[in-house]
């Protein structure tokens, strides 16, 4: 029965369902993402459902090919004068990955000899590409052994580094809310400069679209977000730099110049399949997991989870001070490390969701928030963490 499209695709939306009822309910202390890993996991171990689920519903194809138009949205939320501003950022994040390679080098080798420690430290800072260069080269060099623990490591470090960046982010977002609520109390009335951004999250001003008002319809939306996806994927395979930079480029150019529009997946009212789509591009990555090697590997996998949430933190907060940031907002910057995209934007939206008021809408804090937060998941996962992995992978 479960091998229907139709009766596995339900099966799946009643998981994600109940993983967004917890997160509201939780206020978004408990991140929807994380709950979808942890049940379908459980699932998967008590064999309530099978391996194949998510390819018998055909949902992970759906958000495989959703992933340029999501990320190009996502550049459309985000002004180029607010790129500029997200060095900080970047520094911080880096400043994270840097001391969790160390830690995890000096401190794993001790305990794990040099080999293990490295094999986990791509993983540790990054995401699937850095498991991907980190495992090809062990293959490589015949240590296939030790490949599966870098791959528990990816899965299972954004259990605990997703939870801590959104309770550590939730505290700032609060702080900023009460901040503009008290500078509007003074006022008696919400300032200018917070209703421009309400009206819209990285509104392009002055920037009018190429295309005129009636063929603005939801499939030439769609179209042009494909049709930027599709010039992403040709520059990643020739240029050597990941698609998904390429997207984001694309997108914040593309608003720029007026090609595309602030929202525009919401504007061809696709932005809700394409974040299920994606959320069942992730879950997939647990299906290698068994009960065996989970306890077999447990402690290994506890101290590197643990060497790489403290060095996170610990950048985090070294960095923040140093780049005059609150910690508060800069460790979950760092932490960004632990599951990339698209739990960094999840993580957003669920915080701007529970903690918007009259007073301080949703925008508002998305905007406050998620430039820094997928600017620092992309300097980590997308670029970073190859690099480190790629350098000490060619010391084995």
């Amino acid at each position: 029965m479960l091998a229907d499209p139709v009766i596995a695709t339900v099966v799946v939306l009643a998981l994600l369902t109940f993983s967004e009822i917890v997160s509201i309910s939780t206020r978004a202390r408990v991140p929807m993402l994380l709950v979808a890993l942890l049940g379908y996991l459980v699932l998967l171990w008590l064999r309530v459902i099978p391996q194949d689920l998510l390819t018998n519903s055909t949902m992970p194809t759906i958000g495989s090919i959703m992933i340029c138009p999501l990320i190009i949205h996502m550049g459309t939320l985000i002004p180029l004068r607010t790129i500029r501003k997200q060095w900080r950022a970047v520094c911080i994040n880096l400043t994270g990955l840097i001391i969790t390679a160390a830690l995890i080098l000096i401190v794993g080798s001790l305990v794990l000899g040099y080999q293990t420690a490295a094999a986990t430290v791509g993983p540790a800072t990054g995401g699937t590409i850095a498991f991907l260069v980190t495992s090809a080269k062990l293959k490589e060099l015949g240590l296939v052994s030790l490949v599966a623990l870098p791959a528990l490591v990816l899965a299972f470090h954004s259990l605990v580094g997703m939870p801590l960046a959104a309770n550590i982010l939730r505290r700032y977002v609060r702080r900023y809310v009460q901040t503009i609520d008290a500078r509007a109390y003074v006022a008696t009335a919400v300032e200018p400069e917070v209703r421009a951004h309400a009206a819209s999250v990285g509104a392009q001003s002055g920037v009018k679209f190429l295309f005129p008002e009636k063929y603005q319809t939801n499939l030439t939306f769609l179209f042009l977000l494909f049709f930027g996806g599709a010039i992403a994927t040709v520059l990643g395979k020739y240029t050597g730099i990941n698609y998904t930079l390429w997207c984001l480029i694309i997108g914040l150019i593309g608003a720029k110049v007026g090609f595309y529009q602030e929202r525009m997946l919401e504007r061809a009212n696709a932005f809700g399949l394409a974040i299920v789509g994606l959320i069942l591009v992730v879950l997939p990555s647990m299906n290698s997991v068994t009960v065996t090697m989970f306890v077999t590997d447990l402690p290994l996998i506890l101290l590197i989870v643990a060497l790489s949430i403290v060095g996170l933190v610990v950048g985090g907060y070294i960095g923040s001070k140093i780049f005059r940031w609150d910690p508060r907002k800069g460790i979950p910057v760092a932490l960004t490390a632990t599951f990339g995209f698209p739990g960094d934007y999840l993580i957003c939206e669920e915080i701007s969701r529970s903690e918007a008021s009259g007073e301080v809408p949703k925008q508002v804090i998305m905007e406050e928030i998620l430039s820094p937060m997928l600017i620092g998941g992309f300097t980590s996962v997308t670029i970073a963490s190859v690099v480190i992995a790629s350098i000490v992978m060619a010391t084995l």
